[in-house]
């Protein structure tokens, strides 16, 4: 017979494991510099566009080690419960959020293929562009500086093994 102690004794969410990296993905994108030097809208959707961009760097470098695929996974269901969460407080309703989660996870998983292209490249400039200023060239410095720091971050992941990148509350630096 089970004890009704057991029976109501929660389990520890494995995804919260990532929870640190997780915090860490959304810091970094919502670093000011982005947003004043490289001139991305501060606005909701600029904001996920930076974490989606963030989020498709990490979840590349955890690629490179399929022994951490799980934590790749369970990053992903915490974006998507992180994203869920933020448009019911701002108020959209049950039958408005599953739609909307499924285009997040849909541009998340646009942006995956169209960020793996060489830092400094025309393919990767023009990603940018369309996804960071929804198609409106932004100035030179303001890419240039999105560009710049792309590269950086991805140097940054990078240097840093897969296995204590998923278990690190940072992406190789302190947001700016």
């Amino acid at each position: 017979m089970i004890s009704l102690s057991k029976l109501f004794r929660s389990q520890p969410d494995p995804r919260e494991a990532r929870r640190p990296l997780w915090d860490a993905v959304v810091a970094t994108a919502r670093a000011p510099h982005w947003y004043a030097q490289g001139t991305v809208p501060d606005t909701l959707d600029g904001r996920f566009d930076m974490i989606s961009l963030v989020m498709a760097l990490v979840l590349h470098r955890i690629d490179d080690d399929p022994a951490q695929g799980i934590a790749g996974v369970q990053l992903t269901e915490l974006f998507v419960n992180d994203m869920d969460g933020q448009m019911r407080q701002i108020g959209f309703g049950d039958m408005v959020v599953g739609k909307q989660v499924g285009r997040m996870m849909s541009a998340l998983g646009g942006r995956l293929g169209v960020y793996r292209a060489v830092d400094g490249s025309d393919e990767l400039r023009a990603a940018l562009v369309r996804n960071l200023w929804r198609g409106n060239e932004p100035g030179k410095a303001g890419l240039a500086h999105v560009v710049a720091e792309v590269a950086a971050l991805r140097a940054a992941l990078a240097a840093t093994p897969v296995v204590d990148l998923v278990v690190a509350d940072h992406l190789g630096g302190a947001p700016r």
